[in-house]
């Protein structure tokens, strides 16, 4: 799911010297696309080098696409891969959200991605039960873990730990911790539909404002469901309406979101989810696991997490489109 920025903005320049204005910077990042708007007096070219060097740094450390990453040594088994501190903030964030959700979050199912050909690494073989039910023994975050001595990170021999279900969230936090500590109080930050903002679009002197892709549409288009400020919050979106793979040989259709407990790429009623929280790590994680959940296991989460706002999608008995919203965020669809 992306979300769609309904304010568009015009690009001004006055005088010679440098003033704080809006400053637009376009590019790519974590194997999709960044727009970034600030109120910033640092040129475009300065700000889009600083943000282009912390996504290299994010990726050499937790992107399964760069074969020299921290996370891919790891998979390939080297034993003597010690873990910056993104890799540590991820993996603690990971546990976290992993114990909250009773297990739907889970970065080691990358082995199990990669069998359904969702992954980095292509799989040999026909998928089956026998061959996911082999897998799953090497599924579980007590499989790893940091040498508090040395830093070195300790992995059991046939895990594969895959970040890509929080990743892009947590960069898009490295990058707005990155404005922050340079002085820009008010920006929004977007890669492939995930969003942090900060501070307000100064132009409209009002919250940024985002609009919410509906589910309900053809694969090949898009419609806005909902529109609203977003304030001081990070907020990111899962589905598998886009999401699938049919398999050449049975034509089965596997759904991208995979259950940790049962390791399987199960369809349940839920067809989107939707999470605001402090930041686009946590959003982007409990999302993830939301779609896992289903519609029953999904209320156990918001009790346990009143402070997260969460929207989704799904299907009734009828096979009818329904949505639920917490209460917080019914005052702010527009």
């Amino acid at each position: 799911m992306r979300f769609i920025i309904t304010s568009f903005f015009l690009f001004l320049v006055f005088g010679c010297g440098p003033k704080e204005e809006l400053r637009a910077i376009y590019g790519n990042a974590f194997g999709t696309t960044y727009s970034i708007k600030v109120y910033s007096a640092i040129e475009v070219e300065t700000l889009q080098a600083q943000v282009d060097s912390l996504v290299e740094r994010v990726n050499a450390s937790i992107s399964t696409y760069d074969r020299q990453s921290i996370i891919s040594r790891l998979n390939r088994g080297d034993s003597g891969v010690v873990a910056d501190h993104y890799f540590k903030e991820v993996l603690d964030l990971s546990r976290q959200v992993n114990k909250t959700t009773d297990g739907f979050f889970d970065p080691t199912v990358g082995s199990i991605g990669n069998a359904l050909g969702f992954g980095p690494e292509k799989f040999n073989g026909t998928v089956d039960n026998r061959v996911l039910d082999s897998l799953c023994q090497f599924v579980g975050l007590d499989m790893v873990s940091i040498k508090p001595e040395s830093g070195a990170v300790a992995m059991a021999p046939g895990v594969y730990l895959d970040f890509n279900a929080i990743g892009k969230g947590y960069g898009i936090d490295v990058i707005g911790r990155h404005l922050e500590q340079i002085g820009i109080s008010d920006y929004l930050v977007e890669v492939g539909g995930e969003i942090r903002a900060k501070g307000q679009n100064k132009q409209k002197n009002k919250s940024w404002v985002i609009g919410i892709e509906s589910p309900e549409v053809a694969q090949d288009g898009r419609s806005i469901d909902k529109v609203l400020e977003l304030k001081n919050q990070s907020l990111a979106s899962s589905g598998n309406y886009r999401k699938f793979r049919i398999d050449s040989i049975s034509g089965k259709k596997f759904v991208h979101t995979i259950n940790p407990l049962t390791c399987r790429a199960e369809e349940n009623s839920i067809t989107s989810a939707s999470v605001w929280a402090a930041t686009c790590a946590e959003a982007d994680a409990y999302a993830t696991a939301i779609m896992a959940m289903g519609l029953e296991r999904v209320q156990d989460l918001i009790r346990a997490r009143p402070d997260l706002s969460i929207y989704y999608t799904y299907h009734d008995q009828n096979h009818q489109p329904q949505w639920f919203a917490t209460p917080d965020l019914l005052a702010r669809f527009k």
